[in-house]
């Protein structure tokens, strides 16, 4: 949302008018000053690499996730969230810190350290009484302890039976429930053997329509389906001890779905994400709401609902007012657009380079703005001589990717492999109602020179407001920062250091 607005309310004040109001709407007025002094348990369940539509509620008719599908029902469904960076662990980042991905040093690129000296939601929370940990895949890949963190980001690690079982029951619980699911590598016809159709799925416009893509989609489907399971075991834990009505239960992603064109790209299948969020005993359910929100809102959000004042240097937006109100479609009309962008993902550019594909992104309702900011480097790697063990465009894998890349001189491929790994305009724009899928860029088409400026406009002077150095007068290290993959990239980075010192840099 741009831009961001002052805080006019005390984040213990505004959770309790939250919890009054919230209660009178659903005819429970008596039961919430009994609550007063009940601060809310939370689970925040992130999938990696699911990405939006793929979920019943929005319409997928293939995908089965009966469990997000009831979430949503019995709390708001949101049809415009966004991840503030395709990438793992600089979109965790963003959303433990509340902040724009690009405020964070090396935690923008994957495989980067997060700076401890940066709030973390998690941290305040216990800090204020809650008990944290998590489960699985919660902030990363990449070392904590370069960052200065003495422990994971997320607290202690373990099952979310373990630690249901071993929490204090008279303090609130804040739980970060990951998984590595729907993340690749997946057993080619997974999806075919658990029920899924190949020959039903929908297979996006830019993407060839073939038995090979199809079989893949079936099998991220099949990990959809999975992780969904795993929020359906945390979520009958929660009813098992009675704890399913008092607490906030979020689901999403944390970035598109790992295919060509989507993960790490800032279209909307490689920023846009499923989100849920119900909370029995305060949020109206059944409603749908159409503002945009990005993912780095959780932290103030959810600092809101524990009663604690969100660190100033948050650049993100609280999500309590929406929770609290009563109706559906766009709550808050300042909420018409989200910003998205991107740094390194892997090492991909080619020998000695260790630099990104940095680019940054506007969406509103009808348009999508991306500037490319290195337009001569590939948007996904280079074609041939990457330091990166997939080899030729390493940003993205699996078997979509490998028939494209195998048969890219076939007249019927040729303009797929082009969308997903050719070389990009310096400025993108795009129609989202005539476009859905984002395939034609209308930048230097006629009669859109000022749509495309004004966009460019807003996104810079929001750039430049929230401090991505590389719309400020900052040192732009995103490049330099070392990368932490191993084992391999350690071999990398000495490679790199030694050239570097043969050539005197």
């Amino acid at each position: 949302m741009i831009p961001k607005r002052e805080r006019l309310i005390g984040a213990g004040t505004l959770w309790l008018i939250l919890g009054i109001a919230s209660a009178l709407m659903l005819g429970h007025a008596e039961e919430a000053v009994a609550d007063d002094a009940a601060r809310p348990n939370i689970l925040f369940c992130m999938a990696d690499d699911w990405g939006w539509p793929h979920a019943g509620a929005y319409g997928d008719e293939v995908v089965r996730t009966p469990v997000f599908d009831r979430i949503a029902q019995e709390g708001v469904l949101f049809e415009k969230a966004f991840a503030p960076a395709p990438s793992c662990s600089p979109c965790r980042s963003a959303v433990i810190t509340g902040q724009h991905f690009y405020r964070l040093g090396p935690a923008a690129n994957l495989w980067g350290a997060l700076p401890a000296s940066e709030p973390n939601f998690l941290f305040l929370l216990r800090e204020s009484g809650y008990e944290i940990g998590h489960y699985s895949k919660s902030w990363g890949p990449g070392s904590y302890e370069d960052g200065g963190y003495t422990e994971p980001p997320c607290g202690p690690g373990m099952p979310f039976k373990a630690f249901l079982d071993n929490r204090d029951p008279k303090k609130p619980f804040c739980f970060w429930y990951g998984s590595g699911l729907p993340h690749r590598p997946y057993k080619p016809g997974q999806g075919a053997k658990s029920g899924i159709d190949p020959a039903a799925v929908a297979v996006p416009d830019f993407l060839p329509d073939n038995e090979v893509v199809r079989n893949d989609i079936a099998d991220y489907y099949h990990f959809v389906e999975r992780w969904d399971r795993l929020v359906g075991n945390a979520v009958k834990m929660l009813k098992k001890r009675g704890e399913f009505e008092n607490t906030v239960i979020v689901v999403t992603g944390d970035h598109g779905m790992p295919f060509p064109r989507s993960k790490t790209n800032l279209y909307d299948y490689g920023v846009r994400v499923p989100l849920a969020v119900r909370w029995g005993r305060r949020i109206k359910p059944g409603r749908k709401v159409t503002d945009f929100v990005s993912l780095t809102d959780f932290a103030p959000t959810l600092l809101e609902l524990g009663g604690v004042d969100a660190p100033e240097a948050m650049t993100a937006e609280s999500l309590v007012p929406i929770l609290a109100d009563p109706g559906s479609g766009r709550i808050d009309p300042a909420r018409d657009s989200v910003v998205c962008g991107r740094e390194r993902h892997t090492v991909s550019q080619g020998f000695p380079s260790i630099a990104g594909y940095p680019s940054r992104s506007i969406r509103t309702d009808r348009w999508l703005l991306i500037l490319n900011l290195a337009p001569d480097r590939w948007p996904a790697g280079v074609p041939e001589g990457s330091t990166h063990p997939r080899g030729r465009h390493s940003d993205c894998d699996g078997p979509s990717k490998l028939f494209m890349v195998d048969h890219r001189d076939a007249a019927a491929v040729g303009r797929y492999y082009d969308l997903c790994y050719a070389k990009r305009p310096a400025v993108e724009l795009y129609d989202c109602d005539a476009d859905p899928y984002q395939i034609k860029s209308l930048a230097d088409e006629p009669g859109h020179a000022e749509i495309a400026a004004a966009l460019r406009a807003r996104l810079t002077s929001y750039l430049a407001r929230t401090g991505d150095p590389r719309f400020t007068d900052a040192d732009v290290l995103f490049d330099a920062y070392p990368c932490d993959a191993p084992p391999y990239m350690k071999k990398v980075n000495a490679a790199i250091a030694a050239f570097r010192d043969s050539q005197g840099e």
